[in-house]
């Protein structure tokens, strides 16, 4: 949660001196308040547009790093990946021999739990003298590609940390670029709303490629670690199920 506070006030910080009024005494009335308001739109409007082309894509990136942000929130969770609950039902199925409940079971409920179990009974439904090394080595197999999805999905959110501010730098050299070919193509006639504009879009494409990189990246170091808590918890999990199925063969 310390990470969530520390991209919130992130955010918070650069965004304030954009819906900061400008004026040090508030506005008196009405009409002072509707022209402020309106003022400060046409600055937010007139800063997305000086930063060009580039913002177009920082801003799907940032739609899509919320959108993960949430979809991590909602999966990365231990009711998603292997209920203890529901952990406790197959175990105590699988002891009893009930392969045909603890099936049902695993398609009730598709989970990273329910795949290593699946891959499991696979090799041991019909078979009256199982191999606990065989079984082993396919529960092993299952749990270290479930851990791959958890780890790997984690890997967009590092993706978006990334690809941010080299956009952000791409629209810097695009910004620059327009400021000295307005001096480059006739010094004498160069004005300074030119240079001014090639310069601004070389900065406001640079922040805000940092302000949604930064976040993803604190985002990701929070994700990544909780996936690995998940990982360990079914690595757990996995060895519970294998030592049911041997206590089985042993019944």
């Amino acid at each position: 949660m310390l990470v969530l506070v520390f991209a919130a006030v992130f955010v918070i910080t650069a965004f304030a001196p954009l819906f900061a009024q400008h004026p040090a005494t508030g506005p008196e009335n009405v009409e002072d308040v509707a022209a402020a308001e309106k003022a400060v739109r046409m600055e937010l409007g007139e800063i997305f547009e000086a930063g060009g082309w580039v913002m177009y894509p920082l801003i799907a990136l940032s739609i899509l790093t919320v959108a993960l942000v949430v979809y991590f929130f909602l999966s990365l969770r231990t009711s998603q990946t292997g209920p203890y609950d529901m952990e406790a039902e197959i175990l105590k199925l699988v002891r009893m021999g009930a392969f045909e409940d603890v099936t049902r079971i695993c398609e009730f409920k598709p989970c990273a739990l329910s795949g290593i179990v699946m891959s499991g009974l696979d090799h041991v439904k019909g078979v009256s003298d199982m191999d606990p090394t065989i079984v082993k080595d396919v529960l092993e197999g299952a749990g270290a590609r479930e851990a791959e999805k958890l780890q790997g999905q984690t890997q967009y959110l590092l993706d978006v940390a990334v690809v941010s501010p080299m956009l952000g730098l791409l629209g810097t050299v695009f910004g620059m670029l327009k400021a000295f070919n307005a001096v480059a193509l006739d010094v004498a006639s160069a004005k300074p709303v030119v240079l001014a504009g090639g310069v601004s879009e070389a900065l406001i494409t640079t922040a805000f490629g940092l302000i949604v990189g930064i976040p993803a990246m604190m985002f990701y170091a929070y994700f990544r670690r909780r996936a690995s808590l998940l990982i360990s918890i079914l690595e757990t999990q996995t060895a519970n199920v294998f030592n049911a199925f041997c206590a089985k063969r042993v019944r």
